[in-house]
């Protein structure tokens, strides 16, 4: 099998796909209060465009696919589309990101598909008020009541968490906490500038070293053994049940061991989330290419795969970050 190796020898296995651009939130870091300028239907990739991609690139040596959005269970039919995903047999993990206000319904059906292993819930605060002014939308009980739901089921419950300046880090440590009888992973992640030209002011940099640092204040920690290509340093309280991770996204500094590539929902590939992204696959497949024709331009676009995320970010031709994260896939 020929497999994807980018130019520094870093086998890529892992792609993120977005299902769509579209989120029933309004998060301050990912977007403005009035939203982005969402694309026409058409121009999504159809899912089964994205079944395509991603047989072809477990034919390349992919085995774990994360689905985002925007919110994927916004899109009709996403629940269908997990089902056709699940029966790709070179496939070994498909994970989600969700905000979680709409996937309550869905879950029975989640959890039935034995290649779902784990669940993202983006969850930047346990308060109500305060969540719903970062969503700008009221629906933390609905938001919560899926964490406890999710947390006794057989998935594999992480909770990421926008460190925002000036909003949520005096809550560090209340996340921290709940890792104490809850069996699930709280991730914290930098802030990042994937906020379609609404840049909030920071008030101070909450950097990895920073967050760390809060951590520690009031825990013993232990740091974790972690994977070469995991996107988080991880470390656990001693004596609770659950674990917790930090995610340098912004101070890029798990570059080196990355396996990853990203799809947008309307088919751009992207080395790198720093990248404006090389190449239009909806139209390479609308144009009638064939499979060999996408396993061959697979193999040379890992190529031009950044050694980092500045390398990325310094090679931009579009000019300074300005994309949402919800128009990306978070």
């Amino acid at each position: 099998m020929q497999k994807l190796v980018d130019r520094f020898g870093r086998e890529i296995n892992y792609v993120r796909l977005a299902v769509t651009d579209r989120c029933n939130l309004r998060c301050q870091y990912c977007m403005p209060a009035h939203g982005i300028p969402i694309v026409a239907r058409e121009e999504l990739l159809t899912f089964k465009e994205m079944y395509r991609i991603v047989r072809v690139l477990t034919e390349l040596g992919i085995h774990k696919v994360r689905l985002t959005g925007g919110e994927p269970f916004v899109r009709k039919d996403f629940i269908s589309f997990l089902e056709m995903l699940s029966y790709n047999d070179l496939l070994e993990a498909i994970n989600i990101t969700t905000n979680g206000a709409l996937i309550k319904k869905h879950l029975e059906k989640i959890q039935a598909l034995p290649k779902i292993k784990t669940i993202n819930l983006s969850i930047d605060s346990l308060h109500a008020e305060k969540f719903k002014k970062i969503t700008r939308r009221d629906v933390f009980s609905e938001v919560y009541e899926v964490l406890e739901v999710l947390e006794k089921s057989n998935l594999h419950l992480k909770l990421n968490v926008v460190v925002q300046s000036g909003f949520n880090t005096n809550e560090i440590t209340d996340f921290v906490r709940l890792t104490a009888e809850k069996n699930l992973t709280v991730r914290f992640i930098e802030e990042m500038p994937f906020n379609g030209n609404g840049q909030r002011t920071m008030e101070e940099v909450w950097n990895f070293d920073k967050i760390l640092k809060e951590i520690a204040s009031e825990f013993e920690i232990k740091k974790l053994e972690t994977p070469k290509s995991s996107t988080s340093k991880n470390y656990k309280v001693p004596g609770f049940k659950g674990d917790l991770g930090i995610i340098p996204a912004f101070t890029r500094t798990i570059c080196n061991d990355c396996n990853r590539i990203r799809i947008t929902a309307t088919g751009l590939f992207k080395n790198c989330l720093f990248d404006d992204g090389v190449f239009n696959l909806r139209d390479f497949l609308r144009n009638g290419a064939s499979n060999e024709d996408l396993k061959s331009l697979f193999l040379s676009l890992v190529k031009e795969k950044p050694k980092n995320g500045f390398i990325a970010e310094a090679n931009r031709k579009n000019g300074a970050i300005s994309e949402s994260m919800s128009t990306i896939g978070g």
